[in-house]
């Protein structure tokens, strides 16, 4: 979540107008994540969650999200639905974007989880997955292992503004992660960005999984391994957490059983994972607009990670 569209209050009170959710009280724009404007809306009603759909979310892909979304819910899983006008309709226009009002979740997203809570939310991907075993679109993975080394290249020696020699090590990384990526895994609708920012909790329990605007079809391991990168490390990337990382692991396979060879690959798709979000967060760090209200995050510790991957099998 970001806020790059600036909406007036004017325009966000004739928008709620096409609604049955009372009138505008307050919204304030949310900071945190790269993908698209977000605010926080409180109405005379409810509190809801207002998403403008900037450039990287392509409005073609919308439907797949929001039908994810609603089978999801279906399944009794905890994830916000689009919420559609009193003619029905939920994809809007707004200030010159797509626009959805989304229902809000109460929780709290949690900066230092405890093993308790990691095991809560690996049962709670491994719900979802079971759900989604019987959600039949498909959308491709913008951001799968096949562009990383076109994504490289867009970013290009600038990289190493951020640190020297960055290119050429991230590009060695990579070649050794893609000659090893597993092609004979199950695929599956996947979230593929469950960081612990997009998980709401009470204690716990989870109350909440947030922000599908990355999801996609992909590996579906690949789904647990990238959980694993983000809540298993501190922030920096410094220090891994082995009993996060060993709770995730069983909080999901509770839920949904991990095949011999699912385990087996995980450390090289946590490798993947690592140089996923390396080289988007280098991309936003070398491109975000100076005015955009937006949190920019190190992409160096994912190498920090990708580093400790290297030297250990933090599945084993």
């Amino acid at each position: 979540m970001a806020v790059y569209t600036q909406v007036s209050a004017e325009a966000l009170g004739a928008f709620l107008a096409r609604y049955d959710h009372g009138e505008l009280l307050s919204a304030k724009g949310i900071a945190e994540g790269v993908q698209n404007s977000n605010y926080l809306v409180e109405t005379t009603a409810d509190r809801f969650i207002l998403t403008l759909y900037e450039e990287r979310t392509s409005t073609e892909d919308l439907p797949f999200f929001l039908d994810m979304l609603d089978h999801l819910a279906s399944d009794g899983n905890p994830v916000p639905r689009a919420l559609p006008d009193r003619d029905g309709v939920a994809i809007q226009q707004l200030a010159g974007r797509s626009a959805c009002l989304i229902e809000f979740l109460t929780g709290v997203s949690v900066s230092h989880p405890t093993a308790a809570q990691a095991y809560a939310a690996g049962a709670a991907m491994g719900h979802m997955h079971t759900s989604l075993a019987g959600f039949a679109q498909t959308r491709a993975n913008p951001l799968g292992a096949d562009t990383w080394q076109p994504f490289l290249a867009r970013c290009g020696r600038a990289i190493d503004s951020i640190e020297p020699g960055l290119f050429d090590r991230t590009e060695a990384a990579l070649a050794s992660v893609l000659a090893q990526w597993p092609r004979d895994l199950p695929i599956a609708a996947i979230h593929s960005d469950l960081f612990p920012d997009n998980v709401l909790m009470l204690g716990d329990r989870v109350t909440g999984v947030i922000d599908f605007y990355f999801a996609c079809t992909d590996i579906r391991a690949y789904d647990l391994a990238v959980m694993h990168t983000s809540w298993a490390f501190d922030g920096n990337g410094e220090n891994y957490n082995a009993a996060i990382g060993k709770a995730l692991i069983d909080g999901y396979a509770g839920q949904f059983a991990l095949s011999d060879a699912e385990r087996g690959a995980l450390p090289i798709l946590a490798r993947g994972a690592c140089l996923r979000f390396l080289l988007t967060r280098a991309w936003d760090w070398l491109n975000t607009p100076a005015d955009a209200l937006v949190t920019r995050k190190d992409p160096l510790a994912y190498w920090r990670r990708l580093e400790a991957y290297l030297k250990d099998d933090l599945f084993a």
